[in-house]
């Protein structure tokens, strides 16, 4: 994986990005690849905000692979900050060449860095395959969550 830069995404990588988000079948439901303007106002958001990373992993000037880092201050634990990993998506050239451990391992290093006391992620109750591959990189099905769609 030498040949693999994880940098901060720029304006120019949301086509990229997007296409990733909407490819699957829980993507494809939600995504709009073909209207980059709502992506480009959160990015914008995202950019601004020093709590966030959207994160770009490029090989050989081709953007494979994706996620989100969000830090939260908190009270619990003894006033903890913890990160949260989002949106996790590699590109399907790309899966199983260990790029999606190698972006998991990134996270959990930045967030050693930034000083959080723990690192947590859901995924969508459907993606068993996601939930093994989290499991084998050490992270426990610990809690239940909970949505509200507003």
């Amino acid at each position: 994986m030498a040949d693999l830069e994880i940098r901060p995404a720029v304006a120019e990588d949301l086509s990229a990005i997007v296409a990733m988000l909407a490819d699957d079948p829980l993507g494809a439901q939600r995504e709009s690849p073909d209207d980059l303007t709502p992506y480009l106002a959160a990015f914008e958001r995202l950019r601004t905000d020093p709590n966030q990373q959207l994160v770009a992993a490029v090989r050989q000037s081709r953007l494979v692979g994706t996620l989100q880092l969000t830090v939260v201050p908190g009270l619990s634990r003894r006033g903890a900050t913890r990160s949260i990993i989002e949106a996790v998506r590699i590109h399907a050239d790309e899966r199983g060449s260990g790029l999606g451990t190698r972006l998991i391992e990134w996270a959990i290093d930045e967030s050693r860095r930034l000083g959080c006391g723990m690192v947590q992620l859901t995924s969508d109750a459907s993606r068993t395959d996601a939930h093994r591959f989290y499991q084998r990189l050490g992270f426990a099905a610990s809690h239940v969550g909970f949505k509200l769609q507003l």
